[in-house]
């Protein structure tokens, strides 16, 4: 056998290898996330919340004023399943909705003192199940881990589906 034929087959395996490892990674990113919120969603169910309403009020937090729209595309849901979200949370007076200043059109939603509270409340309780989360990681892993998944987001930023031939 050639050395090039060798070198070829060394690259189609290390290739699959690659594949195998990067699915593996994928599964374990999913499991972790999915047991998360599962964790999250038992402490919230005492208060009646679920991790989808949490998610909606700290996005209302953090960009007071916002759209629905806006609001869906930060928490990457549908827009739909935004506004059911903001009702609950309205009617829970977690939250307020109002007219645009700009455009009439526009209803935007403000946190309220209780769900401001809420929001607090759920952040100080979660920060054991985040402690649990990254036991026995250093700070120096940490950084290192958020550096590569940054990295992945950005390679699959203007990723071309029609090109990967699907």
């Amino acid at each position: 056998m050639s050395k090039r034929a060798d070198i070829s087959k060394l690259t189609a395996a290390s290739e699959t290898e690659r594949y195998l490892q990067g699915k593996q990674n994928l599964r374990t990113m999913k499991r972790i996330m999915i047991q998360f919120r599962v964790h999250l969603d038992e402490q919230l169910r005492p208060q009646g919340l679920t991790t989808a309403q949490m998610q909606v009020l700290f996005a209302v937090r953090n960009s007071p004023g916002s759209s629905g729209a806006q609001i869906a595309r930060s928490c990457y849901i549908t827009p739909q399943t935004t506004q059911a979200l903001l009702k609950h949370l309205e009617r829970s007076g977690f939250i307020v909705r109002g007219k645009d200043a700009v455009n009439d059109r526009i209803v935007t939603a403000r946190i309220t003192p209780e769900g401001e509270r809420l929001a607090e409340s759920v952040e100080k309780n979660s920060r054991g199940l985040q402690q649990k989360l990254w036991e026995g990681i250093s700070d120096g892993e940490m950084k290192s881990l958020s550096a590569l998944l940054e990295r992945c987001l950005q390679n699959l930023d203007g990723f071309d589906d029609s090109a990967a031939g699907y």
